[in-house]
């Protein structure tokens, strides 16, 4: 009885989970049977035929040629190969007097003709995949110029089925975002950045730690601010999922990484380091630690500024945030106010009255053009009478937008005035890191002049106290304030974009009596 080798094949990982190689299997003994051969040893191969140089074909090709068997029983031939490479190995064993035998289709290999139809099986095979693999681009190409991600979403998004847009997952997206944000803080090497991300409970797929290789694949990635990269082509694509994170924020986390943005690895992670400066010479005061203490230095050895301790830093900023606390009546007061404004601003006889005045001058566009068609008046007359009604579509199409940008202004405002009303609470409660967030957000001009610590409430803060003041008729210059004033307040106003905290909830405590410090 021959000994032979039987070969089975499946494309994918997936396809070997299901009945396919036992098929396989199936009808390579029932020809074994029937042609007297035993088979002596399975090998089975998991990947696509279109890719050369696969390890478990090669090594029994190997085994082949030193004779480990009288032949070869494949399926079919395009289970053997679809590239070309493969398929002259297997003509090779032929020639070396290796029996080859296909379950399914009755060749004779050793004739010429047999082999002549066995190689124009192949060829149509190869032909076979390259077409596959041209319409399978093809698809591709189409979804990412849709804005879809055809793969498995990144870490931090879930997948929602095909040709469906990949969304943010709850859970892991706020860790993923954290990940920048700390990476882009200047305060994280990876190695200390994988250690807090693996503490805050971030996992990959797997259910394990992120890797470094994943962790810079991850800060690595623009799918987190809305652009679809593809490494292999080199190709971006604006994509339609909702980013997790700025694209600022991915470019100042791309400029550290590249060594653009100065030093990124420190020994200690002090709480105020480049924060504060010298009011005497403009110095940075940079942080050391003496005797178990975090000590704040002036280098410059002239300066009459020389150092200062970590706590007397914390209690300036400290009575900064009280200072800053709104009355919980006022800012429900200006809520009213800016609701009110946001409502009639939006209302019928504005927004509403705006996009009629743009349906009515489209119509008469139209008309305009049946004029032309009906051949009324002429293409000069067309020109002329069409280009005020464009210009009026756009200057009313402004008004509409500056109405909306204004209503999200308003409410930007809001969220400002709730945020700063909590930066106390959240300050004292708070971990290290998010501490010296609080600081960064809602102070400027942090200086040091001999013992004593000056800091005052950001620009931003300060107009967001102004126009509460104002909305509440705190003092008596405010009183009898309109609501185009209330307009007028809000469009002046100078918000910033963004000013997030990790761990911006906080439960609201009253302070104790003596719980604020006094700072000369």
């Amino acid at each position: 009885m021959k000994k032979c080798f039987g070969y089975v094949r499946v494309s994918t990982l997936k396809q070997g989970e299901g009945v396919s190689l036992e098929a396989q299997k199936d009808a390579i003994e029932a020809f074994a049977a029937r042609n007297d051969i035993a088979i002596s040893q399975w090998f089975e191969e998991k990947e696509t035929a279109a890719k050369k140089g696969r390890p478990i074909f090669n090594r029994m090709v190997g085994d082949l040629k030193r004779g480990k068997a009288d032949g070869l029983v494949i399926h079919k031939i395009d289970r053997s190969a679809r590239n070309f490479a493969d398929w002259a190995k297997i003509g090779d064993l032929a020639d070396a007097g290796v029996d080859i035998h296909f379950a399914t289709e009755t060749l004779d290999f050793k004739s010429r003709g047999g082999r002549l139809t066995a190689d124009i099986q192949a060829v149509i095979a190869a032909d076979y995949i390259r077409n596959l693999r041209e319409e399978t681009i093809k698809g591709i190409n189409g979804r990412l110029k849709q804005g879809l991600y055809p793969w498995g979403a990144p870490l931090g998004y879930l997948n929602n089925g095909g040709g469906k847009v990949k969304t943010p997952d709850p859970q892991k997206a706020p860790l993923v975002c954290l990940a920048f944000e700390l990476y882009a803080s200047g305060n994280h090497s990876l190695r200390s950045l994988q250690k807090e991300l693996e503490r805050r409970g971030l996992r990959n797929r797997q259910g394990k730690p992120l890797s470094l290789c994943g962790l810079e694949t991850l800060l690595n990635n623009p799918f987190y601010c809305g652009v679809i990269y593809i490494k292999r082509t080199g190709r971006s694509f604006a994509g339609k999922h909702e980013p997790i994170i700025s694209v600022a924020l991915f470019d100042r986390v791309r400029s550290l990484k590249t060594g653009k943005s100065g030093k990124k690895v420190t020994r200690h992670n002090h709480r105020y380091r480049g924060l504060y400066r010298c009011g005497e010479c403009g110095g940075p005061m940079v942080p050391e630690i003496q005797k178990g203490h975090v000590y704040y230095r002036c280098k410059k050895t002239a300066c009459p500024t020389k150092t200062i301790r970590e706590e007397a830093l914390e209690l300036a900023a400290q009575h900064c945030l009280w200072n800053i606390e709104l009355k919980p009546s006022d800012i429900m007061e200006a809520d009213r106010r800016i609701e009110k404004w946001i409502g009639e601003a939006k209302g019928l006889d504005s927004h509403k009255g705006i996009e009629l005045e743009i349906t009515k001058t489209r119509q008469k566009i139209d008309r305009l053009t049946d004029a032309l068609i009906d051949r009324l008046i002429d293409e000069q007359t067309f020109s002329e009478r069409k280009r005020p009604l464009l210009l009026e579509i756009k200057s009313l199409e402004t008004q509409m937008a500056e109405q909306d940008n204004l209503a999200k202004k308003a409410r930007r405002l809001k969220q400002l005035a709730e945020l700063a009303d909590s930066f106390a609470n959240t300050y004292e409660i708070g971990e290290p890191h998010e501490k010296r967030q609080v600081v960064e957000i809602a102070t400027a001009n942090r200086i040091v002049v001999g013992k004593n610590v000056y800091l005052e409430p950001a620009k931003w803060v300060r107009e967001v106290q102004d126009v509460v003041a104002v909305l509440c008729g705190a003092h008596r210059s405010y009183s009898g304030r309109t609501d185009d004033d209330v307009k007028t307040l809000i469009e002046q106003l100078d918000l910033p974009t963004k000013t997030t905290l990790h761990n911006p909830t906080v439960a609201k405590t009253a302070p104790e009596p003596l719980g604020r410090p006094n700072i000369n």
